[in-house]
């Protein structure tokens, strides 16, 4: 029961962490427009995403371009849209790999071998976690570098956007509840002895149980 509640618990971290990997992937507001010094008031915003650049005018309005070429971006942009990319996937993989091998679906019949299944989706789990994490604070430092280097004028310094906030909790949960499912693995939640039933004993025609079911 323990075991279930695990897998149950981890596994719902787990695809809530993916499907934030996701939606921080596809947003455009990893880097905005920071608002400092005469750059407070300003008639429009931009915010700088993986896929796309958008601006987003004072009057509400607002204007995409997607990045034409990949080599014309920057090593942590290029970077970051890959792992992300590959985090996502990872995600949809251990999905399968864990609803697989959970208590409560009938896909393998050996009970060692679902554990097994299940502790193998934690660990994809985990790495696409780990795999999300690694632009995120790459990125972050940068944005971080670039808004304290004097010789960058304020008018391109940019500030952490939503994405990356975004990120940092799905690489939270993804890493949660991986471990979660990793824990459900161990003997002392799933219970050192497996539960074996008797068989009904049966009975002579006389009506008594018969006798070499005795000692």
């Amino acid at each position: 029961m323990l075991a279930a509640c695990l897998e149950f618990l981890g596994l719902a971290l787990c695809v809530t962490g993916s499907l934030l990997v996701m939606v921080a992937c596809g947003m455009p507001m990893w880097k905005v427009t920071a608002f400092i010094d005469t750059n407070i008031v300003v008639a429009q915003t931009i915010w700088d995403g993986l896929w796309m650049s958008c601006v987003v005018q004072s009057t509400g309005q607002m204007q995409c371009k997607v990045h034409d070429s990949i080599l014309a971006l920057s090593q942590d942009l290029q970077t970051a849209r890959a792992l992300t990319v590959i985090s996502a996937v990872l995600g949809v993989v251990a999905l399968t790999v864990t609803v697989a091998g959970a208590q409560c679906t009938n896909c393998i019949k050996d009970e060692t071998v679902k554990a097994r299944v299940v502790h193998a989706g934690g660990v994809i789990y985990i790495i696409s976690g780990l795999f999300v994490l690694v632009p995120l604070c790459w990125m972050a430092n940068n944005i971080i570098v670039d808004f304290h280097n004097p010789q960058i004028p304020p008018s391109k310094k940019r500030e952490i956007g939503a994405s990356i906030y975004i990120g940092w909790a799905a690489t939270a949960l993804l890493l949660l509840g991986g471990t979660l499912l990793c824990c459900s693995f161990s003997q002392g939640v799933r219970g050192s002895y497996p539960i074996k039933y008797v068989p009904t004993k049966t009975i002579t025609a006389n009506g008594d149980f018969d006798k070499k079911h005795y000692v």
